[in-house]
């Protein structure tokens, strides 16, 4: 039995992860790559990002409440912060996929046998502790613009949202603020789960090459962070419908950005 560890490898050494310097014209690729893995896999759709938009509209209609109305938007948003761990699944598909193996949607869930299933627990909690600080961030912002007091009704609060200074002092440094989250998010998480997926590095070492990655390609990484958002946005405008799609493509797409900046070692973790 796999002994429990979480910073370190299953080694219990941290390990020096090698990456690569790449151009946007890999994003590109990977993009196509992900849309080509979706396209053949689309089974798994139903049971892994159905999910994202039904708990759109289910947080829709529980913040429909005056009291909870300002944090709709902070709900809906954060969770990109935690998308990169809601994709784990499809990151495995991929990774089946490459190697030859059955791709099947039952196999998203195999990641519950991984070894190095500890390791992305804990970066998944530190993206669930950066997801409530959000929330928390968002909440005392907007009281610190419009008070303690809830909004009136759903009308009032639109009208005070995009009618008032005050309203779009909330939405500019809101995006700051927000911006700042979904920064570190994409320094610590970028590659993390895919490399734990692939080698059982820990979680240490996950969230250190991600961050050098980064620092490594900060333009590219920018420019990945940008399509991300920018297919969040469109996959959420009709109702969240959308994301059943955008999902799994960036999911795909983000494996792919891995094999790409990441280098692989002479040996990885065995096809199963």
């Amino acid at each position: 039995m796999a002994s429990f560890h979480v910073i370190a490898g299953a080694s219990e050494t941290l390990e020096h992860t090698r990456i690569r310097k790449i151009g946007v014209s890999d994003l590109f690729d990977a993009l196509k790559r992900g849309v080509d893995d979706f396209m053949v896999k689309p089974s798994h759709i139903v049971f892994l990002c159905l999910i994202y938009p039904l708990v759109g509209v289910v947080l829709a209609v529980w913040t429909s409440g005056n009291n909870a109305l300002p944090l709709l938007f902070p709900l809906v948003s954060g969770f990109a912060l935690i998308g990169p761990f809601a994709a784990i699944g499809l990151y495995e598909i991929s990774r089946r996929r490459e190697a030859g193996l059955d791709a099947s949607w039952s196999h998203a869930f195999g990641v519950r046998n991984s070894p190095a299933l500890p390791a992305i627990a804990a970066v998944g909690i530190m993206l669930l502790a950066i997801f409530i600080a959000w929330l928390l961030t968002a909440q005392m912002f907007y009281q610190q613009v419009f008070g303690p007091a809830p909004p009136e009704s759903l009308s009032s609060f639109i009208s005070e949202i995009f009618a008032t200074g005050r309203g779009w002092t909330l939405i500019i440094l809101g995006h700051a603020i927000g911006f700042v989250f979904a920064a570190v998010v994409l320094c610590t998480t970028v590659v993390a789960f895919p490399l734990l997926l692939d080698r059982d590095v820990g979680a240490y070492e996950a969230i250190h090459t991600s961050v050098r990655v980064v620092l490594a390609n900060p333009i590219v990484m920018a420019v990945w962070g940008l399509i991300v958002a920018v297919a969040l946005i469109i996959g959420s405008l009709p109702v969240f419908a959308g994301l059943a799609v955008v999902l799994p493509i960036l999911g795909h797409a983000t494996w792919h950005v891995y094999r790409k900046v990441v280098e692989s070692p002479a040996s990885t973790r065995p096809a199963d």
